[in-house]
């Protein structure tokens, strides 16, 4: 595989993420909107949205009946996947290459991804 194919495959990647991600999160949003965007705001008391945060994995198991708030969330997790995805591509190109540096830089690369992604803060 040539460095020009890598990149190519990589922007593709990135942009195919993002755009999947925005599509997700739009959808999400207008399906949230159409629920609740006519509802009158309540500036007396202040009260935090309904809107709960999941786990990855609860989410993914939850999408068997979505709501807005999970649809929306999904998309994030693509956007945040989408970096992800990529350093692993990348480590499987450089593989293939046999080129050792590489493989090791991006491999800790995608430890800490993965570290980061996995522990929660």
């Amino acid at each position: 595989m040539t460095d020009k194919r890598l990149e190519g495959i990589v922007a593709r990647l990135l942009q195919t993420g993002v755009l999947l991600s925005a599509a997700v999160v739009l959808a999400g949003g207008v399906w949230f909107l159409s629920q609740n965007g006519g509802a009158r705001p309540q500036y007396q008391q202040f009260r935090p949205p309904d809107v709960v945060l999941r786990s990855p994995a609860k989410l993914i198991r939850g999408l068997a009946h979505p709501d807005p708030a999970s649809v929306i969330q999904l998309g994030l997790l693509i956007l945040i996947a989408t970096p992800v995805a990529r350093v692993a591509f990348s480590l499987v190109a450089f593989a293939l290459e046999r080129d050792r540096l590489y493989v090791l830089i991006t491999l800790i690369v995608f430890a800490v991804l993965i570290y980061s992604v996995a522990v929660a803060h």
